[in-house]
């Protein structure tokens, strides 16, 4: 073999060398830049004490994970380790290896749906709903709750912090702060007090905050929307003509929602909430009235009835009267009904 036969075989064989090295490389870029390394969609969350060992874990278990080696690689190009954000992130399967990671690096978060919706009479009952959808705990959000200074930012306060809060689905980052959440509330509560809505407040001769309270009432009575109009016409009714409300649920607010069946003896607790002692609105909401109860109280039936009972029929109705007379006989029936019913149960039949 001559000088210039064996240089041309070392060239060949470098040229082959360097051809096969920047295949794969170029191999890898493919497989950790442009290829989908994911066959199941799933939604990773992050908190600030998750580890990147962790991550990969989850991913591997849940995301159905093609190849380990090209996220490992990514992960180190990108230092995930020092560089990993908390967040709510959706890995589908159109995702690629350096997506990923880049979307924890960089903290490319998928919006959170928080909703609220639901019975919400106290406060632990909200701060337990928002810390099951939100990253934050639920001791925060009731310590907010009870922040004076806090609340009195947002023109609230401790007491009649329940008409803040409207129920609806808030979109957010999963990562939001407390902060962040009860900004959202009070920009969705100044939202929906349009300037139509205050004058019909105002044509009622309540405030927002009245308007908040009476919903508050008129939720405790009824799981059926439909009957929100007339029960807020019923109390409408009432507080104009300056009668006591004689609420039901505002005795089972001073209870702590704790009774089962409201008393006479029940009745006897000295309290600004106890609208069977006192005339006129209590001084703060019983609790998170729904968007529709607001509206009933802002648009009520127009009627003349004052009284109203449960329906005999126990389907959850009520029955309404314009006179006393007309409400007794409506309350002996249902009790009749009640002790048949009663009876019939203590038979077994």
């Amino acid at each position: 073999m001559t000088k210039r036969t064996r240089i041309i075989c070392v060239a060949a064989t470098v040229c082959s060398v360097l051809a096969g090295i920047a295949a794969f490389v170029l191999g890898r870029y493919y497989v950790d830049n442009k290829k989908p390394n994911f066959t199941e969609k799933y939604v990773l969350y992050v908190r600030p004490e998750t580890t990147v060992q962790e991550v990969l874990d989850s991913l591997e278990a849940n995301a159905g994970v093609l190849r380990t080696g090209s996220v490992k690689r990514c992960f180190d190009e990108m230092d995930v380790m020092e560089r990993m954000q908390p967040g709510r992130y959706v890995i589908d399967t159109a995702s690629t290896s350096i997506y990923v990671a880049r979307m924890l690096v960089f903290g490319w978060q998928t919006p959170q749906m928080m909703t609220m919706s639901g019975t919400m009479r106290t406060k632990g009952r909200i701060a337990k709903k928002i810390s099951t959808q939100m990253m934050v705990d639920s001791a925060s959000i009731a310590d907010a709750l009870d922040d004076e200074a806090f609340l009195k930012e947002y023109g609230f306060t401790p007491e009649n912090v329940f008409a803040m809060i409207l129920p609806d689905t808030y979109e957010m980052y999963w990562t939001a702060s407390v902060k962040d959440i009860f900004d959202r509330f009070k920009k969705e509560y100044d939202a929906f007090w349009t300037e139509d809505r205050l004058a019909k407040a105002k044509a009622q001769g309540l405030s927002r905050m009245q308007v908040a309270v009476m919903a508050s009432i008129v939720s405790g009575e009824t799981l059926k929307d439909f009957e929100y109009p007339v029960i807020a016409g019923v109390y409408l009714n009432r507080y104009r003509k300056g009668m006591k409300l004689q609420a039901d649920p505002t005795i089972a607010y001073i209870h702590e929602y704790k009774l089962d069946r409201i008393l006479r003896k029940h009745l006897k607790v000295d309290s600004p909430y106890n609208t069977y002692m006192y005339a006129g609105l209590p001084p703060a909401p019983i609790n998170v009235p729904p968007k529709a109860c607001l509206d009933a109280v802002l648009n009520p039936s127009k009627h003349n009835y004052i009284y109203f009972c449960a329906n005999p029929a126990f389907d959850g109705t009520h029955k309404f009267a314009v006179t006393y007379s007309e409400h007794l006989r409506n309350a002996r029936e249902f009790h009749r009904a009640l002790t048949a019913r009663n009876k019939a149960k203590a038979q077994g039949k």
